[in-house]
């Protein structure tokens, strides 16, 4: 595991208030919406504002490739490490 999916993964537990959650019982690889973790469309909007205030990356809703850049935490590190790499 990275120190960016660390991160991700404890921001994802802090902006969202999962209390039952730490950052060992989310697995890299497992699936963020309906299925592994079960999050929903509510979810992803405060995911979105929460990366783009830590990190400053912007999540274009209208791209087909939202889905596979929040479908895992490993998905989203790699999301945010090439965003971060463009600017």
């Amino acid at each position: 595991m990275t120190s960016l999916e660390m991160e991700l993964k404890a921001l994802i537990i802090e902006s969202l208030n999962l209390e039952d959650v730490t950052i060992d019982d989310i697995d890299s690889d497992e699936a963020l919406f309906v299925d592994g973790l079960g999050l929903d469309s509510i979810d992803a909007l405060e995911l979105g504002v929460a990366l783009q205030k830590k990190y400053g990356v912007k999540v274009d809703t209208k791209t087909e490739n939202v889905r596979t850049h929040f479908a895992s935490v490993r998905n989203l590190a790699a999301f945010v490490q090439r965003s971060l790499g463009n600017n």
